[in-house]
C-alpha cells in the first residue's frame, strides 16, 4: 500500500526577528495509508457541506481561531460549539502519524549566533530521518510528500535541502535507504485543497502551542497527542517531536 506524508508550518523560520509571543518555528508531517486518506477525504467532505453547503473551503488553523473568511460563521457560538465538536471527532477518529520539529528562534540564536543553518532545514532533516524510522517500524514501503508552495524562492531552498538530505544522507540513515522509500517530493497550491495538508496544518499550531506552553490544557493537543510517532515506552519528546537546540 503506498503512503503518503503532508508537511505544514506554523511561525517564521527566518532568524533576523524573533516574535517574543511566539519564537517558535515548528514544521509538522502527517502519514496517511492511501486507504485511510480515501476514507477521511469522504467524511471531511460531508463535514464541510454541512457547515458551508459546499468541499472548496480550506480548513486553515489560523483562520478557524480567529473566526475569518469563511469561519465567520463561527461567531455563532452555538454552531461554533457544534463545529468544533464534529472537528474534533474527525481528528481523534482518523488513523495517522504525526512527527514534528521546532526550533525555538530565541534560544537557537543564543547558541548558534544568526548565521545559523536554517531552522527550516534543521526541522525538514530531523523529519525525513524520522519518517525513515517510522516507516520501518509500520512496514511501510513507499511515501510520497506533499508540501504546501510558499514562494519562488523559499520552494527552491527548500527543493535544495530536500535534495542534500536525499542524497547525502544523515548520520543515521544512508542515502539508498531515502532512496528506497522516498518516492514524489512534490508542491502544492493551498487553492489544491488537499485534505492531508490541511490536517497538518490543523497539527501544526497545537503542538506549537503545547511546546510553548505545556503546563496550559490545550484541546487540540490533547486530541492529536496520542498520534505522535513514539517509541516503545509511548515516549515522543525527542522521538517524534523534537525542539532544537
Amino acid at each position: 500500500m503506498r503512503y503518503h506524508f503532508f508537511l505544514d508550518e506554523t511561525g517564521d523560520h527566518g532568524l533576523n526577528y524573533v516574535d517574543s509571543n511566539f519564537p517558535l518555528f515548528l514544521l509538522a508531517g502527517c502519514l496517511f495509508s492511501e486507504t485511510e486518506l480515501t476514507r477521511l477525504e469522504k467524511e471531511v467532505y460531508n463535514f464541510k457541506r454541512e457547515f458551508f453547503n459546499t468541499e472548496k473551503v480550506i480548513l486553515h488553523s489560523r483562520e478557524i481561531r480567529k473566526c475569518e473568511g469563511s469561519f465567520q460563521i463561527l461567531f455563532d457560538l452555538e454552531l461554533k460549539k457544534t463545529f468544533y465538536q464534529k472537528l474534533n471527532s474527525i481528528m481523534l477518529g482518523a488513523d495517522f502519524i504525526i512527527i514534528g520539529a521546532g526550533v525555538d528562534k530565541k534560544e537557537y540564536v543564543k547558541k548558534y549566533g544568526c548565521n545559523a543553518s536554517n531552522p527550516y532545514n534543521i526541522a525538514l532533516a530531523f523529519i525525513i530521518e524520522r519518517l525513515i524510522f517510522c516507516s520501518d517500524a509500520n512496514s511501510v514501503e513507499k511515501i510520497d510528500i506533499k508540501i504546501e508552495k510558499r514562494g519562488k524562492k523559499e520552494d527552491a531552498q527548500l527543493l535544495e535541502q530536500y535534495n542534500r538530505i536525499r542524497d547525502l544522507g544523515t548520520y543515521y540513515v544512508s542515502t539508498e535507504r531515502f532512496k528506497n522509500r522516498i518516492g514524489k517530493f512534490e508542491f502544492s497550491l493551498k487553492r489544491d485543497n488537499h485534505l492531508g495538508l490541511q490536517i497538518a496544518d490543523l497539527c501544526a499550531y497545537p503542538l506549537a502551542r503545547h511546546i510553548l506552553n505545556s503546563e496550559e490544557p490545550y484541546i487540540p493537543f490533547n486530541i492529536i497527542k496520542d498520534k505522535i510517532y513514539c517509541d516503545q515506552k509511548g515516549e515522543y519528546k525527542g522521538y517524534g517531536l523534537k525542539i532544537f537546540p
